[in-house]
């Protein structure tokens, strides 16, 4: 299993009562994978994954296997704030087919670096299934040191590190953490995936490839195969979205973005569903002109 590329932290769609709408669920599936996505994640930030139930995940998660078929990779969230109930979310998520297992710090309680070893070290001797540490200090009050990261690096089944701090510095430690091993490190960040994979990264795990799959997946074939420049220029683009952010959490406005564009994915779940009428505004003139320059 190589992880790399654009990965899609997808949204879940819901209807107006809140509850899961499975039937755009696989709709979204199919545009993404059609776009060309490399692999797609479900229950991270965008997905929604700190309102959503262990049994909406589960029916979620067998709804997405069987949709996406093994033509990418599906990468499964499963970190909560206790060893035990991520072990058993990871065995759940592995036991329906997920490919690799996206685990996110606990968080609330402070926690130290080395209990933050003891955890992931417990969680990946209990299962077999590729593990993607997930480094969000800002909306879990926990950072996964460089020096850590090194360490987990030297088990069989940690295969990578997503960094969402925001912090180029951090992923280039995480780089340098893990040099000569067999692990890849993406950025969490969209503004930073170019870069990422300039320093040494395998890709991104892009909240903004919900909206504009193409463009994003842009950034990294282009990269590829060495047009550096087009890469940029994809890179570059999403940054009048990204100015969006600041009416709403980002990924409030990247649901509110995708609806905009005709997908009846709803919005997220209350309280954290809203935006401001000048952040609506602003937000439908940004898709607008990116409609206009044929951005998708």
């Amino acid at each position: 299993m190589e992880i790399k590329g654009i990965i899609t932290p997808i949204i879940t769609p819901m209807y107006d009562d809140e509850s899961v709408n499975y039937d755009e669920l696989k709709n979204q599936i199919n545009r993404l994978i059609n776009a060309g996505l490399h692999g797609l994640f479900f229950f991270g930030t965008n997905g929604e994954s700190y309102i959503l139930t262990a049994e909406e995940k589960k029916k979620i998660l067998e709804v997405a296997v069987e949709t996406v078929n093994h033509r990418v990779p599906v990468y499964a969230g499963t970190g909560c704030i206790s060893t035990k109930e991520t072990i058993q979310m990871s065995k759940m998520a592995e036991s329906i087919g997920a490919d690799v297992l996206s685990i996110i710090t606990p968080w609330f309680a402070a926690v130290s670096q080395s209990e933050l070893l003891t955890h992931y070290k417990a969680i990946a001797a209990e299962v077999k299934t590729p593990i993607v540490l997930y480094n969000i200090p800002g909306r879990t009050g926990a950072n996964i040191a460089p020096s850590t990261v090194g360490e987990l690096a030297s088990v069989d089944n940690i295969v990578g590190a997503k960094d969402s701090s925001g912090n180029f510095n951090t992923m280039l430690q995480y780089l340098d953490a893990t040099k000569g091993k067999d692990f890849s490190v993406l950025s969490g960040n969209d503004a930073l995936i170019l870069w990422c994979l300039l320093a040494g990264g395998t890709g991104g795990i892009a909240g903004c490839s919900n909206v504009y799959p193409k463009n994003i997946v842009g950034i990294y074939d282009n990269f590829i195969q060495g047009n550096i420049e087009q890469a940029k220029i994809c890179q570059s683009s999403i940054q009048s979205l990204r100015n969006v952010f600041q009416y709403g959490n980002p990924n409030t406005i990247v649901k509110k973005a995708t609806q905009l564009l005709g997908y009846p994915v709803g919005n997220c779940r209350a309280p954290f569903n809203q935006i401001p009428a000048e952040g609506i505004e602003v937000l439908k003139k940004v898709l607008a002109e990116y409609k206009k320059n044929g951005m998708e």
